[in-house]
């Protein structure tokens, strides 16, 4: 069976999942959807009976059906090995009454590595033989850069571009980007936010003259942001993944219904949770945590998207977004499809930087989804009070979904809040909610003394970046994104 996939703006082409992997982005600007979603379900007594790895197979099977049963064995397999610490790759732990999803256990300490270390692999199948050479073009607000370059550094006919936001990221995350080794990565930071990067991003894909130059040397350009539906359709797995887990605890029965709470900025995270439930899992909420950058939060409460606010710099970097870009998804789906309906949201921002979204929309996407948000202060709080009263050790994003768990009545269902990274990305940040004065403390100090006061270990990949040499120093203003692209591939093309 083939499932196709057209842009979320328009049905008139169609592609297979395979030609929407590569592609990243539809060709007007919008998201890769398919109709066929939810009409095929996963078997619940199948995935509570299995782990990880084979729940992963059937998810991807289920979303991306052109690819062949062999095919994504080799590719789960490959993504899921020995760059994971645990067997569980994303195990499920208490966390006071309600649970914690710890997705940060691959390479690089974050949720993204579940996506980031399969997209290369579906990618690579994908192109088989076409001669083709990529260039992954990736804006990242801290997490997703290091993860898109740990997947796809060296990987043959590939190159990688990430951009981030100068001074906007955690000196962890900084250094995890500016050290990687590879002939055939670059990485720029960006005079601006995230959402700058993001939107030059995305009209770097639509310059149509970039292309043809680019076409001439038989380069194409490509995402690894989760705008890319071979970004997305990984993450669905831990969903099930983390349900099945429950059950075997005996926490719940299978059939019950469970709550996630979820940490985002660009809503991929969460949407990810959408789809599982059209798939099949027995959600009872999908809880949309958010920072100080609180425009989910407006939103799912007044119907009216607004990003015309001020940017605020939070100690929760990932998340510091005012453009969700997928949420244009959720939209789609939630609308019956209606794409000109869609299409003209997604002007009315780009013109506007406002949109509203009709009751009847906006009642679907309430039934499901729930929604708050929490400041600095409340995230520092948060850090403070789960390690005193239940020690456990987590990082700015996951104590924002923590906070915002915690304001949500009990209503009988387990919940799971979803911890997105490591606590020793943010290390300062961190160390300094837990009261340690750390003036004149760098990154690498504060990760000692976290160690100290808390009788946990930093991962050996975080630690190890004192000794990374600085190989990428470049920055440059928005203006000039496309030409840094341009000039990475004739550099990594030769």
């Amino acid at each position: 069976m083939t499932t196709f996939y057209h842009s979320t703006r328009s049905t008139e082409d169609s592609v297979t999942s395979k030609q929407a992997i590569l592609t990243g982005i539809a060709p007007d600007g919008g998201l890769y959807v398919s109709d066929a979603l939810g009409e095929k379900t996963l078997d619940l007594a199948t995935v509570c009976a299995q782990g990880f790895h084979d729940t992963a197979r059937l998810v991807l099977g289920t979303l991306l059906p052109d690819y062949a049963e062999g095919e994504l064995a080799a590719c789960v397999d490959a993504a899921y090995g020995a760059q994971w610490d645990t067997e569980a790759v994303c195990p499920v732990t208490p966390l006071g009454t309600d649970w914690l999803l710890e997705l940060y256990h691959g390479p690089t300490c974050a949720f993204k590595d579940v996506a980031l270390q399969m997209l290369p692999r579906l990618m690579s199948v994908a192109r088989a033989g076409d001669g083709r050479k990529i260039m992954i073009v990736t804006a990242t607000s801290g997490d997703t850069g290091k993860a898109a370059l740990d997947g796809f550094a060296g990987v043959e006919g590939t190159g990688v571009t990430v951009f981030y936001p100068h001074g906007k990221v955690s000196d962890i995350q900084r250094l995890q980007m500016v050290t990687q080794l590879g002939g055939n990565v670059a990485v720029c930071a960006v005079r601006g936010t995230f959402d700058d990067c993001q939107g030059e991003v995305k009209r770097i894909f639509a310059d149509r003259a970039l292309a043809e130059r680019l076409a001439a040397r038989d380069v194409v350009l490509s995402s690894a942001n989760s705008i890319n539906v071979g970004r997305l359709a990984p993450q669905v797995t831990y969903y099930f993944d983390s349900y099945a887990q429950l059950v075997r605890r005996e926490a719940i029965k299978m059939g019950d219904e469970v709550t996630f709470c979820v940490p985002t900025g660009n809503f991929g995270d969460v949407l990810a949770g959408y789809f599982a439930k059209r798939l099949g899992l027995p959600v009872r909420r999908l809880v949309v945590a958010s920072n100080a950058n609180d425009v989910l939060t407006d939103f799912l409460t007044t119907g009216t998207y607004d990003r015309r606010r001020d940017f605020h710099k939070t100690i929760s970097p990932s998340m510091d977004i005012l453009v969700s870009s997928n949420l244009e998804r959720l939209l789609y789906y939630a609308s019956d499809g209606d794409c000109e309906l869609i299409s003209s949201l997604m002007a009315e921002l780009a013109e506007k930087g406002v949109y509203t979204v009709p009751d009847r929309v906006m009642g679907e996407i309430r039934s499901l989804f729930s929604c708050g948000s929490a400041t600095d202060e409340d995230t520092r709080r948060t850090i403070l009070d789960t390690w005193r009263e239940l020690d456990v050790l987590i990082d700015p994003h996951t104590a924002v979904a923590k906070h915002v768990l915690d304001e949500v009545p009990a209503d009988g269902t387990e919940r799971v809040c979803l911890s997105t990274a490591s606590p020793y990305k943010f290390c300062s940040d961190v160390l300094g909610a837990l009261g340690v004065t750390t003036d004149g403390m760098n990154d690498f100090a504060c990760m000692d003394a976290l160690e100290q006061r808390t009788s946990t270990v930093a991962p050996p990949q975080l630690s190890g970046l004192r000794a990374g040499e600085v190989l990428h120093d470049d920055v440059c203003d928005r203006e000039r994104m496309g030409a840094f692209v341009e000039s990475a591939c004739a550099r990594v093309f030769l």
